[in-house]
């Protein structure tokens, strides 16, 4: 099944690189959706012209993004170790703590 996601210019880049291989999602009702050997589309904002598919090699189900970050590799989010603190509340500029609450969270591991 092919998913369509859409995603901010830097982590656009380092998927595209190669350097990021792991998304960061609410485990909503769209992400409840992604099953292991399916495709993302992800569109580059904001115009959403540029495009690039990945398969879903894992999912990684977590309650909140603190214990998810915490528990891989901060280069595989296209990070350095040191930036763990700042993207844990980065997260907190897409989604709020009401929504982690309620949905959890998922590191969605990719490859192009």
């Amino acid at each position: 099944m092919l998913h369509k996601m859409k995603l901010q210019k830097a982590p656009f880049e380092d998927i595209k690189k190669g350097e990021k291989k792991i998304e960061l999602r609410l485990y909503d009702k769209k992400r409840r959706k992604v099953k292991i050997g399916d495709k993302i589309e992800f569109s580059k904002l904001p115009d959403l012209k540029e495009k690039i598919t990945v398969d879903v090699e894992a999912l990684l189900l977590y309650k909140n993004f603190s214990e998810l970050i915490g528990d891989i590799s901060a280069k595989d989010l296209g990070y350095r170790e040191e930036d763990k603190d700042y993207l844990i509340e980065s997260m907190y500029d897409y989604y709020t703590k009401k929504e982690e609450k309620r949905w959890g969270v998922v590191g969605i591991k990719i490859s192009l």
